[in-house]
Formats: structure tokens, C-alpha cells, sequence
């Protein structure tokens, strides 16, 4: 696999390559100052890329997710495959990756020179995150997927909100959003996770 788990959708591919006892090898290449070596291997130079053993490429988390899935088979599959509870999760999925996309957004404008920066793209950003995490706390009363192991739901989830803990803190606010901060806390103290620190 390629790229850094500083990464929230890198982390949460290794992440689940962890939880799925598949072995890997992590090769942990920047986008930015090793873009060209990048796209030697990826020429849309986008992380995750997954190379398989017969030298297929693979890029895009979902995509990823949804090949290792497959290959585990439904028993085993961090999503359901099927139906109402795959529905449910999906909604789910897409309100983490939502955030994901906002604190990254966030994130970038805040590389550009200080003159430059567009102040009401951030604000548009941070107010879109805040909606996205709060309908993620609301989905405690939707009946959260509850499983004796990891699942998708939960492996995204927190990955998305170490990412956000670390670019926008103030998105996250001691108390604001009790279920995620608790499911946030249980996943991290996983071994799938520790095994994909942030900051490799």
C-alpha cells in the first residue's frame, strides 16, 4: 500500500488491512515532495494505492475497501452486504467521509500564503464539518452498528475524527459530541490502530 497514514482514507485502509489480518507492505510516500515517485506507480497521483500481487493498482479508499471486502468474503466483511444494515452504514460512511473532506479543505487553504487564504471558504467549511459531525453523534439514536469487532462504520469514523483532532481542534470541543469522543477512544486503543500510527 501507498501513502502515510496522516492520511485519514490511508489510515483507514491500513487500518482494515490490520482488522482483516491481511499482510501488507507500506510504502509511505508523500503527495507533495515525492509526487513524482508517486506517479511512477499512480499517475493520478491520489492515496491510497493498493498494488496487488499480480501488479493490479488500485486507488480511491472506497474502492479499496470495497476489493478487500470481497476477498474476505461476507462473513468477514466490514460492511454488510446487503439491505437495510448496509444502507444504515453507508449513511454513516458517507457522513465521516464528508468530514473528512471538509477538514481537509480546511487544511489546504490553511497552507496558502496568509494574503491569500479565502476566509469565507474556511468558515463554509468549518459549518459544513460541524453538520457533519453533529449528524454523526445523532446517529447514537439511529442505533449505531453495533458489532464484537471492528467494522467499517467505526474504523472510518475514527479515523476521520484523529484527523479532525489534529488540523481543526476546535471542531471537536471537550463534551460536544460524548458517543463519538467514546467511540474514538475505544477504536484508538485498538491494535489495528496502533499499528497505523498518525503520524508514520
Amino acid at each position: 500500500m501507498i501513502g502515510r497514514y496522516d492520511s485519514p482514507y490511508v489510515r483507514r485502509v491500513g487500518v482494515s488491512l490490520h482488522a482483516l489480518a491481511i499482510s501488507f507492505e507500506l510504502l509511505p510516500l508523500s503527495p507533495f515532495s515525492q509526487a513524482a515517485q508517486l506517479r511512477q506507480l499512480s499517475p493520478i497521483c491520489r492515496m491510497p494505492v493498493l498494488i496487488l500481487a499480480n501488479g493490479e493498482v488500485l486507488i480511491e479508499s472506497a474502492a479499496i475497501l470495497d476489493y478487500l471486502d470481497d476477498i474476505v468474503g461476507p462473513s468477514r466483511a466490514l460492511l454488510p452486504v446487503a439491505g437495510e444494515p448496509r444502507r444504515r452504514c453507508l449513511r454513516i460512511l458517507a457522513s465521516a467521509t464528508a468530514a473528512c473532506d471538509k477538514a481537509i479543505a480546511i487544511s489546504y487553504e490553511r497552507r496558502r500564503p496568509s494574503d491569500r487564504i479565502l476566509v469565507d471558504w474556511i468558515v463554509r467549511c468549518r459549518t459544513q464539518l460541524d453538520a457533519a459531525l453533529a449528524e454523526l453523534e445523532g446517529f447514537k439514536r439511529l442505533s449505531w452498528p453495533i458489532h464484537d469487532r471492528l467494522m467499517q462504520t467505526d474504523i472510518t469514523t475514527a479515523c476521520m475524527l484523529g484527523y479532525v483532532r489534529r488540523v481543526e481542534p476546535g471542531a471537536l470541543l471537550d463534551g460536544r459530541y460524548p458517543y463519538l469522543e467514546e467511540l474514538a477512544v475505544r477504536c484508538e486503543e485498538h491494535s489495528a490502530f496502533k499499528a497505523c500510527p498518525q503520524a508514520a
